[in-house]
């Protein structure tokens, strides 16, 4: 593996822990539930009965698809609450939701870990706190608030830049530019992205800038086209974003600067493709 921004320790395969918990392959599959897999679960089923017997969970699903149909990528996020579902109700929701293709971990104050899973339908996420079974919810949005708090109240405005070891060949001039970009960076400008992949980094270049800005409190990763790492570090707007190819090599090494970056969001299309066929699950299983 080319050594990048993060590179895993001897032995690891990767640094995030995704939903669901224990699940620890990079390229694991997303979920054992497809949308096509769960649709092919509901037709077997009586849909008057299945209501009938889950009427909250039919209304928590009619309330979500109303909501993220009316979802624009900048608008706040939406919560729904789960502690009024019975166990069987819990099962349709999350057989309906499926498993999406981001998921992640945010690390918190407490020491703590909360979980996040989109489902299928994007813009639709799961987000579970470590410390208390019963918080669980669903959140509609771009990305969860807890990811955008985290990144913003977690990290720092600015860094030391020790004393240069031996052998580093352009790390001076490169975190001069990051803090530069860090601290200019506001919501609605444009992310930089400074690409590793075509700078001429030693791997001492590399190290120092790894113990220069560190690690974030944000994992994330991504299944969509091929695989994606994304990796807050500790400066604030300052992310790492690795794409990978099928042999878990590193093809692509960057440092973005900007928000939460876009390989990890929903946006205003996706919102409107999932409340439809959202939608059309609730008439096609359950009225």
């Amino acid at each position: 593996m080319k050594a990048g921004f993060w590179d895993a320790p001897e032995g690891a395969e990767q640094p995030v822990n995704v939903f669901p918990i224990g699940d620890e392959s990079l390229n694991a599959a997303k979920g054992s539930l497809t949308a096509a897999g769960a649709l092919a679960k509901l037709a077997t089923l009586d849909s008057a009965e299945l209501a009938k017997s889950c009427p909250n969970a039919v209304a928590l699903l009619s309330r979500i698809a109303d909501a993220i149909a009316d979802q624009k990528a900048n608008a706040p996020t939406r919560l729904f609450r789960l502690a009024n579902l019975n166990d069987l109700e819990s099962k349709l929701v999350a057989d309906v939701l499926g498993e999406g293709e981001v998921a992640g971990v945010v690390a918190l104050p407490d020491g703590s870990l909360a979980q996040i899973q989109e489902s299928v339908l994007a813009g639709i996420w799961r987000v579970r706190l470590e410390t208390d079974a019963t918080s669980e919810y669903i959140e509609i949005g771009a990305v969860p608030e807890i990811v955008k708090r985290a990144a913003a109240d977690l990290t720092s405005a600015d860094f030391e830049i020790g004393q240069v070891p031996e052998g580093a060949m352009n790390m001076l001039p490169v975190l001069a530019e990051i803090r530069e970009r860090a601290q200019a960076w506001r919501p609605g400008i444009r992310s930089q992205i400074i690409n590793f992949t075509l700078l001429p980094m030693s791997p001492v270049d590399m190290s120092f800038l790894q113990d220069t800005i560190r690690n974030g409190p944000i994992q994330l990763v991504s299944h969509g086209y091929g695989t994606c790492r994304v990796l807050s570090t500790g400066i604030r707007n300052v992310w790492s974003v690795q794409f990978f190819n099928a042999m878990d090599t590193i093809i692509l090494d960057t440092l973005e600067v900007g928000g939460v970056p876009t390989v990890a969001l929903a946006a205003d299309e996706d919102f409107e493709d999932s409340a439809e066929r959202l939608q059309e699950i609730i008439e096609a299983y359950f009225k």
